[in-house]
């Protein structure tokens, strides 16, 4: 051990405590590369983590809720049965990315997050968010790539950053296990018969996504042909005309409203639909999180199981409540009732 006298001069003093502070001290961080390829500085030990939007809200959900210091948006009570006790009563703190930011600055560094975390689109946008965010906080600010098809690695990715290696393997794995039904499903069905599909999004069922959009990339990589094509899009989502439906003539139709799929087949607009006159309507479950869109996250990968046995009940493999069950235990970390599994499932108005 090394005594500093006060009989030292100063000027070595100091000197000598500065050495001793430089030798003493721990690393505190260690550098990161994000799906931007930004270098992040991100501290050694992670227990508080902020969710930047909905999408990154549940990533973050499914790998480590015990890092969760809140919600975007509280969980209703008919979600909460489908969600860890643990989190059930975490606040709302809002959201910095996405449809209208609601959380100031101020209230993030209250907080006291050790890192920032979004998972979505990556552009110059998103970029330019988390460096100004990062810069005025202090809080090391995550990219993560949230296309539908980066979902194995995106769950990898997070899980070694948030040391939860053997976690995010496995329900890497597992998503990877649900790419290939449906491309098994699909390799059966020839591109001819493959189903015309319309997301009727609102309780209206006028907003949807055009081709190619975030929000309908799951029907799309199920197979299906969106019908909506050539809008130009807001935020992801376009409105639509009834007079347009009818020329794209969906022979299927995706719904996320409850209210629009129990007085559809009634609206004098939509009964020259084909997918109305056949009652090729469906409604996509949605607790605690939307089978399609609600959000764009992992989320969607039950949604494409899903979509297999709705779109393609003659090639879909195994049964869909035990594969609905086994994905909420891995996943959400729930064991579901028949009573729960009864009202995620039920389709009726």
């Amino acid at each position: 051990m090394l005594v500093v006298s006060k009989w030292m001069c100063p000027r070595m003093a100091c000197g000598l405590s500065l050495l001793l502070v430089l030798i003493a001290a721990p690393v505190h961080a260690r550098s990161v590369t994000d799906s931007a390829g930004r270098a992040v500085e991100i501290p050694d030990k992670i227990s508080r983590v902020f969710a930047a939007g909905p999408p990154a809200s549940t990533l973050l959900y499914v790998l480590a809720p015990q890092d969760m210091i809140g919600w975007v948006r509280a969980p209703r009570d008919t979600e909460k049965p489908y969600l860890l006790p643990a989190v059930r009563g975490l606040p709302e703190l809002g959201r910095l990315t996405g449809r209208g930011d609601t959380l100031s600055l101020e209230r993030l560094i209250a907080e006291k997050p050790d890192l920032v975390v979004d998972f979505g689109t990556i552009n110059d946008t998103y970029r330019s968010l988390a460096e100004r965010v990062q810069s005025q906080t202090g809080i090391p600010y995550l990219l993560i790539d949230g296309r539908f098809e980066n979902t194995p690695a995106a769950l990898r990715l997070l899980a070694d950053i948030l040391g939860v290696k053997d976690r995010g393997e496995a329900l890497a794995r597992a998503a990877e296990q649900i790419f290939a039904q449906v491309d098994a499903v699909l390799a059966a069905v020839r591109a001819a018969n493959r189903p015309r599909v319309y997301l009727a999004r609102g309780p209206e069922g006028l907003e949807t996504g055009s081709r190619g959009s975030i929000n309908t990339e799951i029907i799309e990589r199920a197979g299906a042909i969106n019908v909506v094509e050539g809008l130009r899009e807001k935020g992801g989502i376009v409105t639509v005309s009834p007079e347009q439906l009818i020329a794209w003539a969906p022979a299927t139709i995706i719904t996320l409203d409850r209210s629009f799929r129990r007085g559809v087949a009634e609206k004098p607009e939509w009964k020259p639909i084909q997918a109305v006159t056949t009652s090729h309507v469906f409604l996509a479950p949605g607790l605690p999180f939307g089978f399609i869109d609600s959000p764009p996250s992992v989320n969607r990968l039950i949604g494409l199981t899903w979509l297999l046995h709705t779109l393609y009940p003659d090639q879909a493999t195994g049964q869909l409540r035990e594969q609905v069950h086994s994905f909420y235990r891995l996943f959400y970390q729930v064991d579901l009732d028949d009573t729960e599994l009864d009202r995620l499932l039920d389709s009726g108005g």
